[in-house]
């Protein structure tokens, strides 16, 4: 036998070697990163469930064993809090608050993104920063002279004054999100648009509005998240009438109850009935949430 076909059947061998231990390294890695994925998901979801098991417990229960299980449901708890801790009314203020500041976010934010992204003009790109530069002003900076002129206007402990400053609030990075995303759609459409006659409102909202569909959902569920969540703004702005509050201020204003009434069941009922929201759309809109996120990158 030859030398060089020794070279050769030594050769293939080294490489299939080689690419065995690239597979065995490849299946190790997988291993390892879904173990980890797996562990992180127990992390985020062990406290939601055991926040929803505890609100079927009473008071005494929970004390009694906090990381117990319920021996019976006690319904009765989601009662207590929609009608006695008022946990009803501040989850319609949050609703009305949200339905009004989610709209006007989105309008406004897509109308600016798609001028921003679609057109040129004498500082368009001076314009685009300032919106940048919102999203790096910490809004707790802005609460002194934000409560002044809110009360300058009358719009203290008003639905529109936190309508106004929720819009406020997610505007900018609404504007910067969507201006990325005007600018990866194609410009044929507008362009035909245009030729066929459409005004530059009608072409916004009947052809490029609805192509833009994947990252409008992507940020409407960012805002929904930080708005339904929204804690400090309504605590300056809304703070004298606790039937005004929001979701948020009343779980707080909840928590702080329990030590004088003890009704932990309630609060955790309170708490389960903030998360369903969340939960809920997030669920409905998850696929339209990853399709936006990776849309830019794809076209």
């Amino acid at each position: 036998m030859s030398t060089r076909s020794k070279a050769g059947r030594t050769g293939a061998r080294g490489r299939r070697g080689g690419a065995d231990r690239v597979r065995e390294g490849g299946a190790a890695l997988n291993v390892f990163s879904h173990a980890f994925l797996v562990l992180w998901a127990v992390m985020a979801a062990a406290p939601l469930i055991w926040v929803a098991i505890t609100a079927l417990r009473t008071s005494g229960d929970i004390l009694g064993d906090p990381m117990g299980l319920p021996s019976s449901p006690h319904w009765q708890n989601f009662a207590n809090a929609w009608t006695e801790a008022h946990i009803g009314q501040y989850a319609v203020n949050s609703l009305i608050v949200l339905a009004g500041s989610l709209t006007g976010t989105m309008l406004l934010g897509s109308m600016a993104a798609y001028v921003i992204a679609r057109f040129t003009f004498p500082g368009n790109r001076f314009v685009f920063l300032l919106f940048a530069g919102g999203m790096m002003f910490p809004v707790i900076l802005a609460l002194v002279p934000l409560f002044a002129v809110m009360e300058n206007f009358g719009l203290l402990d008003t639905r529109a004054g936190l309508i106004v400053a929720y819009i406020a609030y997610s505007l900018p990075f609404t504007t910067f999100f969507l201006t990325s995303f005007f600018r990866t759609l194609p410009t044929g459409v507008q362009e035909a648009a245009m030729v066929d006659g459409a005004s530059h409102t009608r072409t916004f909202f009947q052809i490029m509005l609805p192509m833009a569909k994947p990252g409008l959902v992507s940020i409407g569920i960012f805002n929904f998240l930080g708005q339904w969540n929204q804690y400090l703004l309504p605590l300056l702005l809304n703070n004298e009438n606790e039937t005004s509050y929001v979701l948020p201020q009343g779980l707080a204003s909840l928590a702080v109850a329990q030590g004088y009434r003890g009704d932990w069941g309630a609060l955790f009922a309170g708490l389960t009935i903030a998360m369903v929201p969340v939960l809920v759309v997030y669920a409905v809109f998850q696929r339209q949430v990853q399709a936006g996120l990776t849309a830019g990158a794809l076209k």
